[in-house]
């Protein structure tokens, strides 16, 4: 069950969500990969095998799991500190500082009492500073953390010579402990900056999107302004005429109320007009934008059959929403890598297929409102939807429309008047 909501919470999420937790995951494992590896194998010959120099060592393995825990306690409050998101505490760095300060301490007195020397000093050396400074190089400039780096080398070094080091072992010292800090800076920053950049990225899409929706609005309501002001207008004018020669008796009044009133009916006809070529979506303009849109998001997309010239209006406006609602899904749920939109035209059908792979097994299918919507925009033309897996792992969308039928002159169209229904189904999306 653990298994099975694991897999769930990784399918929810998006695929920069994913990077974000693979990258905190990955810093958060490489202080216990360092001190598992680097802290453990001195014991095996390094280490005499005495009382003493074996307290020793196994109270420095215990210091170092101890900085593996504050370390990881502190890389999501770190990461946060680097994109800006809040202000790290600086009273969490006083733990994992005392604590580094006690290993390099407990380095020098194994050094002393056990004389150990060679590799294995050198890997205790270039493990003790390590689960401090991977959240540290996120904390501070660059500037800052080499001079700490510097400061840090130096005092292992002089608590090493302190206890007696000498010689090659003494000068490998200042080298491998600079290897180390290295080693985190060309590896922990550079992926909390491309973290930042991608977040950014993200954000400027949505900023993106916002302002296109913004824009859309901007446009119906120059629509609606354009096709609405002027014949409102005369028709307050023609009114006010219309008064003034009632009051004086005089008949042209009813010509100037016949003229208000077939002003007001040419008005409404051209707001229909206005609100149905707002919502019509047409196939061949939705085909490229699908297309578009998917092969920005990093998903293979290929459109095969043609691009619906030469059908009924009726057919490519249905089939447009289908391709809308297809592309959309496609980008939410799963994690698809190539999708295939193919319209096959016979002499009486229409098939508007939309195969893709990588969809998500958890989510219930054809359920939501989206593809409800879509089967009543079909049914209106004797059209069928079918949604649901198929075969090597695809999901695929059909649409299916007889051509007959919507040819006919007396064939029904989607209806214009349940504005309610349509502005919720537009909102959803």
């Amino acid at each position: 069950m653990h298994v099975r909501g694991w897999r769930r919470s990784w399918q929810e999420r998006s695929k920069l969500e994913r990077i974000d937790l693979y990258s905190r995951v990955t810093i958060s494992s490489i202080p216990w990969l360092f001190t598992l590896s680097w802290q453990l194998a001195p014991f095996k010959s390094d280490i005499r095998h005495e009382p003493l120099p074996l307290v020793l060592g196994s109270l420095l393995l215990l210091v170092s799991l101890a900085q593996c825990l504050l370390s990881n306690r502190n890389v999501q409050r770190s990461y946060a500190h680097y994109l800006g998101i809040s202000v790290f505490p600086g009273r969490r760095t006083l733990a994992p500082l005392a604590l580094l300060l006690l290993g390099v301490g407990l380095l020098a007195s194994l050094a002393a009492v056990d004389g150990v020397a060679g590799p294995g000093l050198l890997l205790m050396s270039l493990n003790a500073p390590m689960a401090f400074v991977i959240t540290r190089v996120l904390l501070v400039p660059l500037r800052t953390f080499v001079i700490e780096s510097l400061v840090l080398t130096a005092l292992t070094t002089a608590a090493l010579a302190a206890a007696g080091v000498r010689g090659g072992t003494l000068a490998g010292v200042v080298p491998t402990t600079l290897f180390g800090f290295v080693l985190v800076l060309i590896s922990v920053r550079p992926s909390a900056w491309s973290l930042s950049v991608m977040w950014q990225a993200e954000e400027a899409r949505d900023v993106q999107a916002r302002l296109a929706v913004a824009e859309e609005r901007l446009r119906f309501g120059r629509d609606m302004h354009d096709v609405l002001g002027r014949n409102l207008a005369v028709i307050a004018l023609k009114s006010e005429l219309a008064v003034e020669l009632a009051q004086r008796g005089r008949p042209e009044a009813l010509d100037q109320m016949v003229e208000v009133q077939r002003i007001a009916r040419a008005s409404q006809q051209e707001v229909r007009d206005v609100v149905r070529g707002y919502r019509e979506a047409d196939l061949t303009t939705e085909l490229a934008g699908a297309q578009g849109v998917l092969r920005a998001a990093g998903i293979e997309c290929a459109v095969t059959g043609g691009d619906g010239t030469g059908l009924p209006g009726p057919i490519q406006s249905a089939l447009g929403w289908v391709v809308r609602e297809a592309a959309t899904n496609v980008l939410r749920h799963g994690d698809p890598g190539r999708c295939t939109i193919r319209l096959d035209v016979s002499a009486d059908t229409v098939v508007l297929s939309v195969e893709n792979d990588g969809a998500s097994t958890t989510a219930p299918e054809g359920t939501g409102s989206g593809l409800a919507g879509l089967r009543e925009r079909l049914g209106v033309l004797d059209g069928v939807l079918e949604a649901g897996p198929a075969k090597d792992g695809l999901f695929r969308l059909s649409a299916r429309i007889p051509l007959a039928r919507a040819e006919s002159p007396d064939a029904p169209h989607a209806p214009s008047g349940d504005m309610s229904r349509m502005a919720l189904l537009e909102e959803r999306r």
